[in-house]
């Protein structure tokens, strides 16, 4: 479909909380094809509707085990703790230390608005945890525990 332009930190839509969703259309249908096409460009592991500029409760993740669409998400139950780097497409080229839960349970609709849940750990709880803080107008910025540093990928490819 369409690549979307990522808003960045800053942009008072990222503050927002977004609005559920009640019916399927062909425009939100079309909205969630363009949010997976702009994750995948830009190299993310997920992607919520505010940060595309709609405030609505649509969140895109895909960790390397398929995509996967979750309208109206709610966490269920979350348990145990991991603290480690997080990045956000809105806030590029920078990084953090962020302790989430490692456990996650999150009940939502799919894009047939039939009711799904999901259960992840490590990465994917994350990914749950921080695309539906979007939702809700947050950041991970606001959980970053010491400074962000800005992030270098060009070394990752060199062999010492």
């Amino acid at each position: 479909m369409a690549l979307r332009t990522i808003r960045t930190e800053g942009d008072p839509v990222l503050r927002k909380k977004s609005r559920p969703i009640t019916e399927m259309t062909q425009k939100l249908r079309n909205l969630i094809v363009d949010m997976m096409d702009t994750m995948y460009d830009s190299m993310g592991v997920g992607l919520a509707a505010p940060q595309v500029g709609i405030l609505k409760r649509i969140v895109v993740i895909d960790v390397g085990e398929g995509p996967i669409v979750l309208i109206n998400p709610e966490i269920l139950e979350t348990s145990g703790e991991q603290t480690g780097e997080e990045g956000c497409l809105s806030v590029p080229g920078m990084s953090g230390q962020v302790t989430r839960p490692d456990y996650v349970k999150v009940k939502a609709l799919d894009i047939n608005m039939e009711e799904v849940e999901y259960e992840g750990t490590e990465l994917l709880a994350r990914a749950f945890c921080h695309e539906i803080d979007h939702l809700d107008g947050k950041m991970y910025t606001d959980l970053v525990e010491g400074e962000l540093h800005k992030v270098s990928y060009e070394d990752e490819d060199e062999e010492e």
